[in-house]
C-alpha cells in the first residue's frame, strides 16, 4: 500500500510541475553566442539551441529584473521558451549569478 501511495504522490508533484510551467521548453546551459535578438545555448549534453527574444521577453537575474544587455557570453541561463514552428521564442530569461565552469 504504502508503494502505490508513494507512486501516486510522486506522480502528482510531477505532472504540476510540468504544468506549471505552461507548456513551455525549457533551454538550461551556457551562454555561447548572441546576437541583437537571439540568445545561442550550449547545454551540458553538447547540443546547442538558438532562442529568440523580443521586448516582450522578461529577464531576470538572480530574483532581480534585468536586460537583454546583461546576458554574455559565458553566463548560465534558464530560458522558458513557446515554440512556434521552428523556432524558440523566449518569454523569460533567467541569468545565473554565477559563471559557468570551464569546458575542456
Amino acid at each position: 500500500m504504502k508503494k502505490h501511495s508513494f507512486a501516486l504522490t510522486c506522480a502528482l508533484l510531477l505532472s504540476t510541475f510540468a504544468v506549471a510551467h505552461g507548456g513551455m521548453d525549457h533551454v538550461m546551459g551556457t551562454v555561447s553566442e548572441l546576437s541583437s535578438h537571439s540568445i545561442s545555448v550550449k547545454a551540458v549534453d553538447g547540443t546547442t539551441k538558438i532562442v529568440e527574444f523580443d521586448k516582450e521577453t522578461k529577464f531576470l537575474k538572480g530574483e532581480s529584473p534585468a536586460a537583454a544587455s546583461d546576458v554574455h557570453v559565458g553566463d548560465r541561463v534558464v530560458i522558458h521558451a513557446h515554440k512556434m514552428d521552428t523556432t524558440l521564442h523566449a518569454a523569460e530569461v533567467k541569468i545565473g549569478t554565477a559563471k559557468a565552469a570551464a569546458q575542456k
